[in-house]
Parts: C-alpha cells; structure tokens; sequence
C-alpha cells in the first residue's frame, strides 16, 4: 500500500511540474508573403532576423517527404505523449555497447522543444529541459500543430528555416511535390544544416541523404528502382534564388498592409513571369540605361494582371528600382485619343468631319506637327491616325483644356501640371501621368467611355470610375486607332492603339486594347533625360503587340458599334458636321477670305524650272503660302509675288491670311 501511495505521490508531483513548465512561444514571426491569384508565390521577404521562415501546414508537404521524416526522425510520432522510451532505452543501450553515440532518442516534439528554445542537445540538463517541454507541449497542443511548428522553424542551412524556405532555398519550388531525392535531402539536412549543405559540402550532403534512402528502402517506404534512382540523382550545387515577381508592386502592397502576412494579388505569375522577361529583352535591344516598365489589365473587371516596374529590380544601370509605373511622366500624343472622343461627344466634329490642317496661333502660342508640314483638309479620322498637332490643338481651343483635365480627373487619373491653369499644350503632353494613370484611362475607352478601376488586390470590391465619353464617342475612338498601320507580322485591326513620344526624346509609349484587355508600354531612361532618335512607334509599338501575343494565345475580338453610333461618309453628315469650324466662326465674315486667281484650279503650267507667280483676292496680309503642305513663303503683303516651284507633278497650293483663313488650288507642273 505504502508503495503505491508513494507511486501515486510521486506521479502527481511530476504531472504538476509539467503542468507548470513555462512553454516557449510557439507564434514566431513568418515571412510576408506576397502570391499571385492562384496562390503562387510571387515574393516573400524575410523575417527581422534575415531568415526565411515561411508559413506552412502539413498538407502543403509533399506525402512522400512526411512519410520519410516520420519513419526515419520519430516513427512513433503519433504514439507517444512526447517522449519515447523505446527510443531513449535503444539509444541509451547502442552508446553503451558501442561506447559512442550512436542514434539519439530525441523524438520530433523534442527537437520542436529545442528549436523554440534555442538549446543544445548535448548536455543532460538540456535533454531534461527538452522532455519536460516536449511533454508540456504534447498535452497542450494537437500532433498535426506540433508537426506544423517542425515544419516551420526546422534548420536547413544558410536562411532557410522550415519546409518550404528549404524547398525554394535548394530545389527553387514548394515542397508539395519533392522527389524521393530532394524529400530525403531535406529529412537529413536538419540534423547538421551547415556541415551538410550541398552547395558547400556536396560529398556530406550525399552520404547522409543516402542513408535516407537506404532506410526508406528497408522499411519499405521506397522500392529499389525509386531509392537507386535517388542515389544517382544530382545535389543542388547551389542556392536558388526566392522567386521576385513583381517586385515593385509587392513592395508598395506590403508598405499598405502592415502586419499583414499574406497577400493575394490579381497578377497572375505566368504572365507576369513572360512580361518581365519581354521588358528585359526589349530595354536590352533598346540601349544601355534605358528602362521600361508595362501594365497588363482586363478592362471588363479591372484586375491587373502583370505589372512591371522595370527591365530589372537590380539593374543598378537602368535603376531598376525606380517603380515606372508610378512616375510622372508627359504622355506626349497618347490623350489625343480623349479629346477627340470628347469632342465627338460635345458635337463638334464626327470621325469624317473634315479639318483644316494649317498654321494657327493662339495668342502666341503656334504648335507645329511633328514633321513641320501641314496637310490642309483632312478628315478626323486621318489627323488621329497621323497623330497631327494641328486639328487636335483646334478641337482643344474649342473644347477648353479645363474639360479635358475635369475628363482625365472623372476617369480615374491625376495628372499634374507644371504650373497653373491648363492650358493648350495639356493634349500634346503639357502634364504629368503615370503608366498606371494612363491604362486606367484607356480602360475606359476600352470599355465603352466608362471602366472599372484598376485593382491588385484579390477580392477587393469592384469600383466603378466616372464616365469618360459615351459609348458611341468610344467606340468612333476606338474604330479609328484599330486603322493604325501595325508592326511587321502583326495582324492588323486587331488592336486599337495609339503611340506616343514626349517633347525631347524623353518617353516612348504604346497603349492599346483588343475585346478583353488593355496593356500599356513606356520605355526611357528614369532619370528624365532625352534619349535621342526614340519614337513611341518605333520603339513601344511592337513590344506592345508583343506582349498581347504573351498575354494569350488568341486576341479577343473588339466590339461592334453602338446602335446609335453614325457610321457615314463625309457627304452624308449633318451640314455643321461636315467640315469643323470654331463656334465663333458662326460670327465671322468669312466673305473677305483669301482666294487665288493665277493659277486657277487644276491649270496645267510649264515652268521650266523657273518661279510660280501667284496673284491673291481678298483675305488680310500677311500672307503665308504652303506647296503641298510645306511653308514655301511667309510675311507677304502683296497681292502678286512669286513662288518658288513646288516641282513637276500634281501640287497643292494653299494661302493663308493673317487672321487664319485659306484658299487653295491644285495643278500641275510639267
């Protein structure tokens, strides 16, 4: 009896001193991690230690590796209340008959004792320490949350701590599907995760994976052919790097959501991966220091889909760590596109108004078109296509830059000016916008005047932006920008896009959408300096076709028009519509403009070289004469002079008189 009680006494002292054990913390901090829609892995950034621990359950291991760890590490696992005599007594007689260590009886609760503690493992006082720990934790925790913190907090050399900072550390992939080689490395790296490191020391590493192997294949966990086939499988001779998919846009997520550990983003990693790697090639071809940067979105739902802030985050030449997606940048020709929608909108013109394209001046400022010619009438459709100076400069008179900037503001941009008021440079590029600003623009284009926002986020809610044209403006702007030549192979009326390159050579930019998405292209150096010779046509046009063709296999097609849109031709339109004229010249006298009387329309002249004499009617000096839309002469008060010969050939005449009116005749010269 008096043992017994003793036995009893002495059983109730010892589950109250492991009742009372004060438990390490068991919440260590785990890395951040950044994924993609489907849960990939996009970037992860260590812990404030430098280490890589990421978050993990059992069921994101491979079954094979969790199988291998249990029958070689603690094949009693699930048995024991954290501490295995068998094992203890087997080791404890194996040292004394081969007067050595031999095997440890340390179970895996055990060694999660150890690693919350930080402790050794050699000394017995800290082996108790470990089994009055293992025994606390197995009474207060479940298996399956013991096994998740050996998971997670397990050494596997250099950062790597845990499964799967090991798995991307040395295989470059989450461990779910590890090969019987690599699940047999990372049950032996463990144990000695610096001496064993294969990059390090590759003939240790192999011997102690082998006999991995050769265990499993005693207790039947592996066949013959699977563990042979192991042995003669290749180490990882070095370190893979974690993966760093959108790097910038990562960066930015993490500094909004502090604290918070995991964050699933609309970017989908396959398509972000091709869209990195496009950016890099075409910043490559493109000249040293030059960087670039591109947005992929739908713009029926507004989900990004790839963001690349530059050719390449280390890139120290190209500073690669300059977000270009979010600098402010002049967009050169790229909103032509909304002011003529808005003034389709406003009634002021139709795709087939015809424009004069001439000088102007508005109280002093004269714009010129990127080539210093001018192309007299002209349709709309036509000065968008070429990307004229002139007429959208006219229609921005009209319109008021204040409209244009209160549009961009309603569409979800912020553009910045320079100082001030808008003024009428703002639709040649007069402001500052970002890439991202910009796609956010034309995904309401795209998707008929009105889109939804741009979003990163997974599961955000949708927000819609404020309209920017109706959907009839739209899809006119649209139906013109999918008449742009294309680059060599690429199909034609697929995409509506539009180019531009800011003043200087300093930005090169292509936007466009097909039916589904709209991605966006900007290529320069980011420290704002010119780059001379660069055009937004010649340089960004074709990695933006490029990256559709990287997008998905087959372009979505664009939509058809509205039921109200008014398709016609020039002579069909309402007669205010069919040629563009200022509101104001409702008032003007135009009775008085110009005309020319020698030569007469379609005369036919031999001028052997020499000079055109020209003789006016009407119209207020000075007077300026373009010959096939190139100034020829300028500042002329009378009303006979001489030209010079635009050449042998058709030719165009046009003059034009100090308050902006013009004649015009056609002849040719033999």
């Amino acid at each position: 009896m008096f043992v017994l009680t003793a036995a009893f006494t002495v059983w109730r002292s010892f589950d109250a001193w492991i009742d009372r054990t004060d438990l390490p913390l068991t919440l260590a901090e785990t890395s951040t991690e950044v994924l993609d829609r489907k849960g990939r892995l996009l970037r992860a950034f260590p812990v404030e230690d430098g280490l890589w621990r990421l978050a993990v359950r059992p069921d994101q291991a491979d079954p094979r590796f969790l199988a291998m760890l249990l029958r070689y590490e603690d094949k009693r696992f699930y048995a024991h209340a954290g501490v295995d005599p068998v094992a203890l007594l087997r080791a404890a007689g194996q040292a004394l008959w081969n007067g050595r260590t031999v095997s440890g009886g340390s179970t895996l609760t055990m060694q999660v004792a150890r690693l919350l503690e930080d402790g050794s493992t050699g000394r017995w006082s800290g082996k108790l320490r470990q089994m009055r720990v293992a025994l606390a934790l197995e009474r207060r925790l479940s298996k399956d949350e013991i096994l998740t913190l050996y998971l997670t907090h397990a050494p596997y050399g250099s950062a790597a701590e845990g499964i799967r900072a090991a798995a991307y550390t040395w295989f470059g992939k989450e461990p779910g599907r590890l090969t019987p080689a690599e699940a047999a490395l990372l049950v032996a790296l463990p144990q000695s995760p610096e001496r064993r490191r294969p990059d390090r020391f590759p003939e240790a590493a192999q011997e102690a994976r082998n006999r991995v192997l050769a265990r499993m294949q005693r207790q039947g966990v592996l066949s013959h052919e699977d563990a042979e086939a192991a042995r003669r499988s290749a180490l990882p001779y070095r370190m893979a790097a974690f993966p760093r998919l959108a790097p910038h846009l990562s960066e930015r997520v993490r500094a909004a959501h502090p604290g918070k550990h995991q964050l699933r983003l609309t970017i989908d990693s396959a398509v972000q991966s091709r869209m990195q790697q496009l950016l890099a090639e075409a910043a490559r071809a493109a000249g040293p220091q030059l960087s670039a940067a591109l947005i992929a979105a739908d713009h029926q739902t507004g989900e990004v889909q790839a963001l690349v802030g530059s050719p390449g985050y280390a890139d120290a030449a190209r500073r690669g760590f300059v977000d270009m997606t979010q600098a402010l940048r002049s967009p050169g020709s790229t909103l032509k596109p909304l002011v003529y929608g808005l003034a389709f909108d406003q009634g002021l013109a139709h795709p087939e108004t015809l424009i004069h394209d001439g000088p102007v001046n508005f109280a002093g400022y004269a714009p010129q078109n990127f080539d210093n010619a001018f192309r007299g009438d002209i349709r709309i459709r036509e000065a968008l296509q070429l990307s004229l100076n002139i007429p959208v400069v006219k229609l921005t008179q009209e319109l008021g830059p204040a409209r244009l900037m209160a549009a961009m503001r309603s569409g979800g941009a912020k553009p910045q000016l320079p100082g001030g008021a808008p003024g009428l440079a703002l639709s040649l590029g007069g402001a500052g916008i970002s890439l991202q600003d910009l796609v956010q623009l034309y995904t309401g284009l795209a998707a008929g005047g009105q889109g939804p926002r741009l979003r990163v986020l997974q599961g955000a809610p949708p927000q819609q932006t404020g309209r920017l044209i109706s959907a009839e403006a739209a899809w006119q702007v649209g139906d013109i920008l999918r008449g742009l030549p294309v680059p060599p192979g690429a199909q034609p009326g697929a995409i509506a896009y539009k180019t531009g390159t800011s003043y200087g050579h300093r930005d090169a930019w292509a936007i466009g959408w097909d039916g589904r998405h709209v991605i966006g292209i900007w290529l320069g150096r980011a420290d704002g300096t010119p780059v001379p010779g660069i055009f937004g046509g010649d340089l960004a046009a074709p990695v933006l076709f490029e990256a559709f063709g990287r997008l998905k296999p087959a372009l979505d097609p664009l939509p058809s028009p509205p039921p109200a849109a008014l398709i016609v031709s020039s002579a069909e339109l309402p007669l205010p519509l069919q040629r563009f004229r200022p509101r104001a010249a409702a008032f003007d006298d135009s009775r008085d403009a110009p005309q020319i009387l020698f030569p007469p329309e379609g005369a036919r002249l031999a001028l052997d070289g020499g000079s055109l004499t020209l003789k006016l009617r009407g119209g207020t000096a000075p007077f300026l004469v373009l010959a096939n839309g190139r100034p020829v002469l300028s500042g002329q008060r009378r009303r006979e002079f001489p030209v010079p010969s635009p050449g042998t050939g058709f030719s165009s005449l046009v003059i034009v008189d100090g308050a902006g009116r013009s004649g015009r005749v056609n002849l040719r010269i033999d």
